[in-house]
């Protein structure tokens, strides 16, 4: 099964892709739990009829044939993903994103997911989790026919992709909703590929809004009670007028399967995902440039705030949006454009969803008077990572990948306000950056004598050496406090 676990109070939160390993037999049985109950006993005065029950036939019939099951497979060095027991806040954990290494398989690995038609020339929103690491994706409609999928574009941050598949007639489709008219307590109906069990069913409600799994900068997940269970990965969620109002994403759960307590990215996040990823198969964001903190009550006193709304800037990038306009570490931001920023999360989707070039004005607390800041956004780096995985031969990779040092990974790894390098985010096993004794958190701050501010600054110079046929190159590596030079090995 493949998963990941995501631990908060005890309580996994589970990634919702199957993964079957190949020879294996058959799929994984799934175990049906039901609990005895009975209704609170009342005078027969107060009793009163209980409600008629909804029929959702209707509304299936007319949504199920858009709705697909995916199988994907991945190559033999691909990760396994779950489950994972770690603990929160240690630096595995928080690379996770980046990592995940578990134990490595022989052969091929095949995964299962869901996934939506939203168009009728073939395009298929899914999670990017049930396609990240395709070699190969099969896209199975409600007809049984099978089609070859691509990725067309897929957004880590959010876990939504996007596929397209060819067919010689139009394809029936559904259509977003608005998520933001969703209330607790409407009714929601789920429909995927659990366990590999193509057209799945399940009903429940909305259990809540606003949910944040500490899995992104963009966490806004809609909770639901309906059933779904690894394999509904991608899965569209409908509401009552047959809308897709979330995808299925992450359950929380002790065991792996379905507790009741499931969620799914909203679809007016989606939906703006996905328009970037058809109209050029990547996302832009907006860009500020700070590292925030949020207000606490304590920190609000201090600072002569009578309300702990807003986010606290911890540091201000060089050169970044933010300092171009003026905001300085201490400031406390209180609105953008004059809606409320009530934490840090708030901030970071507001400004995501703006284009580079949008003016902003910020409002900012500062000195014990509120101010407003107009700020130019830019646009989100897009060097986050960079790999060096594709050397002609298994024996001669590099397999070294590596992350931004953010300021929230230097808050992590205990480093400097003004800290530079990059995080090594995975070091591959058998590779020549293992046997060169690289290992995953290490900080390079420098190749060959350069410093090193960026990924890709970091892969290019490691591929010059390579392309001069050098036998290996000096890393100068932060490591638990201490720095000092290893050799590469890159022949």
């Amino acid at each position: 099964m493949k998963t990941i676990s995501r631990l908060k109070r005890s309580v996994a939160a589970v990634l919702l892709a199957s993964t079957i390993l190949s020879g294996g037999g058959g799929y994984l049985a799934a175990r049906a739990f039901a609990a005895d109950t009975a209704p609170l006993a009342m005078p027969a005065e107060q009793s009163v009829a209980p409600a008629v029950r909804p029929s959702f036939a209707d509304l299936v019939e007319k949504v199920k044939p858009a709705v697909v099951n995916i199988s994907t497979t991945e190559k033999a060095e691909a990760r396994q993903r779950g489950p994972q027991q770690m603990q929160p806040g240690s630096l595995e954990d928080f690379l996770r994103q980046f990592m995940e290494q578990g134990q490595r398989r022989r052969g091929p690995q095949h995964a299962l997911g869901s996934g939506f038609i939203i168009d009728p020339s073939g395009y298929i929103v899914t999670n990017n989790h049930v396609v990240e690491d395709a070699t190969k994706i099969v896209v199975t409609l409600d007809d049984g026919s099978e089609h070859t999928a691509v990725v067309k574009g897929r957004d880590p941050k959010t876990d939504v992709a996007l596929l397209k598949i060819e067919s010689k007639t139009p394809l029936p489709y559904v259509a977003f909703g608005d998520s933001d008219k969703a209330r607790i307590g409407d009714w929601v109906v789920a429909v995927g590929n659990p366990f590999g069990l193509g057209g799945s069913v399940s009903a429940g409600i909305v259990s809540a809004r606003g949910r944040d799994l500490n899995n992104g900068p963009y966490d806004n997940f809609l909770q639901i009670d309906a059933p779904i269970n690894p394999g509904n990965s991608g899965g569209p969620i409908f509401d009552a007028t047959g809308r897709v109002i979330g995808i299925s994403t992450a359950i929380y759960s002790p065991s792996g399967g379905s507790v009741g307590i499931g969620f799914g990215v909203p679809s007016n996040l989606a939906n703006t995902i996905v328009a970037q990823l058809q109209k050029g198969g990547k996302v832009e964001r907006g860009w500020l440039g700070v590292s925030m903190q949020p207000i606490t009550e304590s920190l609000a006193k201090a600072v002569g705030r009578k309300s702990a709304d807003g986010v606290l800037v911890a540091e201000v990038v060089p050169d970044a949006p933010a300092a171009k306009a003026g905001l300085q570490q201490g400031d406390v931001v209180t609105t953008v454009n004059g809606q409320t920023i009530r934490d840090p999360r708030d901030l970071a989707t507001q400004i995501a969803m703006l284009k580079a070039g949008d003016s902003a004005k910020l409002g900012v607390w500062r000195d014990g008077k509120e101010k407003t800041l107009n700020v130019t956004i830019g646009t989100q780096p897009t060097d986050q990572t960079a790999a060096l995985n594709d050397a002609a031969s298994e024996e001669g990779k590099v397999g070294l990948s590596l992350a931004s040092l953010t300021p929230e990974l230097r808050n992590r790894l205990g480093l400097e306000t003004g800290a530079r390098g990059v995080v090594v985010a995975e070091v591959a096993a058998d590779s020549k950056a293992e046997d060169s004794g690289v290992r995953p958190g290490d900080v390079i701050v420098g190749v060959a004598g350069k410093a090193i501010t960026s990924p890709t600054q970091a892969v290019d110079a490691i591929k010059t050496a390579q392309r001069e046929k050098k036998e290996a190159v000096t890393l100068l590596v932060m490591r638990n406090g201490t720095t000092y030079y290893l050799a590469l090995q890159l022949a």
